[in-house]
């Protein structure tokens, strides 16, 4: 009996020292929030860890929130904030900060902006020190042609401070640049002169700022700085010479249609000529059949054949000497 009483007492023993170890770090996060005076039931703290929610996580947090004065953000805010995927150590940072700061921003805000996927701790910062966005990010110019044809490039820097309250849903930085971006080729392009935009370049900052740029934007712009401005290519002056080369080209063809269709009628006057010769031939040819007729029909007798022979004669004759002349003449020139 006493050996299965000390056996018996030993396993009890062994027992408390296994469950006194288990709910050692629950003891000492109970006891953490007891002196920190925000007590959290230990159940709660062991409900956690069966919830698969860190309880030191929690806890800490909580702790945290109390001694900043946020008493209002319980226990049940944390769990249900990670258990819904959220960051809950970034998030407490973020609320104190907000709060230090006088920004408005509640426990509900701030965790849509965090499962948004939005940075709430920088959010917040860059609510306290404004950020300086380069136009264009890359490192390029932003060009823009006035009204003269001359190229202006242009860099700009724009201040920006966060909107807590378009955080969620609002546009992204990208969207800033690419709306500075527009206004600064919109301004340029105004200008009558490339001479204009350089005398003044804060017109173009005044015309940009003016237009409402950050609007459903998750940004307030405080300000825009031209911090570089170059010229560039005239591209007046080029088009004006591609328009020129382009009427050239459009004479060029106009006057080679025109020689075609001058050959084709140069053509078809040939081809009227053989036709007309054609003709000739074939009416000659008619004569001697028609001088057969009138033998046969008695309308012609041997003298008249005669006569006919005679001038025709005489018509040859003065052909040879009239060409004979004519190229005496030619010769003696």
């Amino acid at each position: 009996m006493n050996i299965e009483f000390y056996f018996l007492i030993v396993v009890i023993a062994i027992i408390a020292i296994v469950f006194l170890a288990i709910l050692g770090k629950f003891i000492s996060l109970w006891f953490q929030a007891f002196v920190s005076g925000t007590p959290i039931p230990i159940f709660t703290i062991i409900g956690m860890s069966l919830r698969k929610i860190p309880p030191r996580l929690i806890v800490t947090g909580r702790i945290t929130l109390y001694k900043a004065g946020l008493k209002e953000i319980s226990v049940a805010d944390l769990e249900t904030h990670f258990l819904a995927g959220g960051h809950v150590e970034t998030l407490v940072e973020a609320m104190i900060a907000a709060d230090k700061a006088n920004i408005d921003l509640d426990w509900r805000q701030a965790t849509a902006i965090d499962l948004a996927g939005r940075d709430v701790k920088g959010a917040v910062q860059t609510s306290v020190y404004p950020r300086v966005i380069d136009c264009p990010s890359d490192g390029g110019y932003t060009i823009g042609v006035a009204r003269d044809g001359i190229q202006i490039k242009v860099r700009a820097r724009v201040t920006v401070r966060t909107n807590i309250k378009q955080l969620v849903g609002g546009a992204t930085e990208e969207t800033i640049i690419a709306r500075v971006g527009e206004g600064i080729v919109s301004a340029i392009g105004a200008s009558d002169t490339h001479l204009q935009v350089l005398e003044a370049p804060e017109r173009i900052s005044r015309r940009v700022l003016d237009k409402g740029l950050d609007s459903s934007t998750a940004f307030t712009i405080l300000s825009i700085d031209i911090v570089e401005m170059n010229l560039g290519e005239n591209i007046g002056a080029r088009l004006r010479a591609d328009k020129a080369e382009s009427d050239k080209r459009i004479a060029q063809a106009e006057a080679e249609k025109r020689r075609a269709m001058a050959v084709a009628a140069e053509q078809e006057s040939k081809a009227k000529v053989k036709e007309k010769e054609a003709s000739l031939v074939s009416a000659q040819a008619e004569v001697p059949r028609a001088m057969a007729e009138a033998f046969r029909s008695g309308k012609l007798g041997i003298m008249d054949y005669q006569r006919i022979q005679n001038i025709q004669a005489d018509t040859d004759m003065r052909k040879s000497i009239s060409k004979q002349e004519n190229e005496g003449k030619g010769g003696s020139k």
